[in-house]
């Protein structure tokens, strides 16, 4: 496969691309949130939550629901690369409430069963993988409320460059 654009063209054409982007500022306000959550819930401000899997909402799911409805408001809802990028985001949910939840709750088990021998494991293993399904279902409602109106009212990156161009010159 050759890449016939020029790397700069390339890079454009990312700053470009309003789906990509808004999908990843939801999912970077839903890993923000869980500050917020861990303060209410817990009563502490612990800033390592920023790089922890699981909790509330779910960063992975705010990113392919936020995603996924960009394409679907940039090409159509009829589009097969919407239901593609739905189908998709249906994978991703699934697996972060269902399989890695489950690889969670057996950490936790194991970590149970070799806390009296420390010879078993050299460090317990990481409990919090995946979501609740409430986690998964406000992180898939944050992906569009923020993706959405993103792209409706302030575009792309390069949209909001050309914008403050305009003003400053």
């Amino acid at each position: 496969m050759t890449i016939s654009a020029p790397p700069a063209s390339m890079f454009l054409g990312l700053l470009d691309n309003k789906a990509l982007t808004w999908g990843l500022i939801a999912c970077g306000f839903a890993q923000l949130s869980k500050l917020l959550f861990e303060l209410l819930k817990y009563g502490k401000f612990r800033p390592s939550v920023l790089f922890e899997t699981g909790g509330m909402p779910s960063s992975h799911s705010a990113l392919v629901s936020g995603t996924a409805s960009g394409v679907g408001l940039e090409l159509g809802f009829d589009d097969p690369v919407f239901a593609l990028a739905v189908t998709i985001a249906f994978i991703v949910m699934y697996d972060a409430s269902g399989i890695r939840r489950a690889a969670g709750l057996t950490a936790s088990k194991v970590n149970k069963l070799t806390e009296n021998n420390d010879s078993l494991l050299s460090e317990p293993l990481k409990e919090n993988l995946g979501h609740t399904r409430t986690e998964v279902v406000v992180g898939s409602l944050l992906g569009p409320i923020v993706a959405m109106p993103g792209i409706v009212y302030i575009g792309s990156p390069l949209d909001l460059f050309h914008l403050i161009n305009l003003a400053l010159g």
